[in-house]
């Protein structure tokens, strides 16, 4: 069994070259990362670059027959981003193939977000604007937004990492690369959420000063003070990776 989607608005010869799975995989561009289970490439096409995501593992173990693909995860996850008003890359076709129940391979092929760079690439290069409030700020309240967005639905990231956010010359926040993204609810959520704002603050204690991460804080909360509660979150989120860098 197969099952493969194109978007509505594709060009006429993207539709015909992202035809099928069969296609997809043997699409060939420039290789930008590689694992067990997937690769990227990247494709140029009338001065518009895409990304090909061709996933040939399912996940460990039972994954393969049970549960969701990562694949069929990640384009799951963007179109709930898209639907909560949280931006991210536009979906050009995504599909997966089965055989006898188990997953044997899927595709996700996204439209490149011009003029992007992701926030970890940002602080590696020491840039500019991450020394710039306005600028911080800017991205904070739109990083806070998305996020409750999300964790308001019961929704978690699961690798919520600056390198999984990309930002434009108009300082506009993306989220982006989200298979392992899912619904919780109860403890497990909270201890999701920690972990999610945890793994935000692994890079954010490094590169912007502690009232800038508190602030972000209050915008995510949506408050103007620390309640109790509030207090006891930030202690499990600043304890949340020690011993583990």
């Amino acid at each position: 069994m197969s099952e493969w989607r194109l978007a509505d608005d594709l060009p006429a010869a993207l539709a015909v070259e992202f035809a099928s799975l069969h296609a997809v995989f043997a699409l060939e561009g420039e290789r930008l990362t590689r694992d067990p289970l997937s690769e990227v490439i990247r494709l140029e096409r009338g001065g518009v670059r895409y990304y090909v995501k061709r996933y040939w593992g399912a996940g460990k173990g039972l994954r393969r027959f049970v549960g969701r693909p990562r694949v069929k995860a990640e384009w799951q996850n963007l179109k709930h981003f898209a639907k909560w008003g949280i931006p991210t890359a536009p979906i050009v076709a995504h599909g997966l193939e089965r055989k006898a129940g188990a997953f044997v391979r899927g595709a996700l092929i996204t439209r490149e977000l011009p003029g992007t760079l992701d926030l970890a690439a940002l602080a590696h290069a020491q840039d500019a604007r991450l020394r710039d409030p306005a600028w911080v700020d800017g991205i904070s309240r739109q990083l806070a937004r998305a996020t409750r967005l999300m964790h308001d639905h019961h929704f978690t990231h699961n690798d919520l990492k600056w390198r999984n956010l990309l930002v434009n010359q108009a300082g506009e926040l993306f989220f982006i690369d989200c298979p392992t993204g899912s619904f919780w609810w109860g403890p497990l959520l909270r201890y999701r959420i920690v972990k999610d704002l945890a793994c935000l603050d692994k890079v954010a204690k490094y590169q912007l000063s502690r009232t800038q991460r508190l602030r972000f804080y209050l915008q995510y909360r949506g408050r103007t003070r620390l309640t109790p509660g509030d207090k006891r979150r930030l202690r499990q989120i600043l304890a949340f990776f020690e011993g583990r860098e």
